[in-house]
């Protein structure tokens, strides 16, 4: 039985571009890197879902809060503790 392989990062972005371009199946792709089609394409697709985030602002400002989801946790947190307490 064979060990499990840990592909880097970048070795994964290097074959999921490959897989983007479908210049070669994924069955060729396979052979090429000596690595099975499926994790080929989880990788591809993973690519292709997070490509946004390559064209984000730096620092951006993250998702702001609204008071009453704020407000929701507050109590739940009074509730919480007041559970605790008893």
């Amino acid at each position: 039985m064979k060990k499990r392989k840990n592909h880097s990062p970048e070795f994964k972005a290097k074959v999921a571009l490959e897989a983007i371009r479908e210049e070669l199946t994924l069955g060729e792709l396979s052979k090429k890197y000596g690595v099975h089609p499926t994790p080929i394409g989880t990788w591809k697709r993973a690519a292709i879902e997070n490509m946004a985030t390559a064209f984000t602002r730096r620092g951006a400002a993250p998702e702001q809060v609204s008071a009453a989801d704020v407000d929701k946790l507050h109590s739940k947190v009074g509730h919480l503790v007041v559970e605790r307490d008893i």
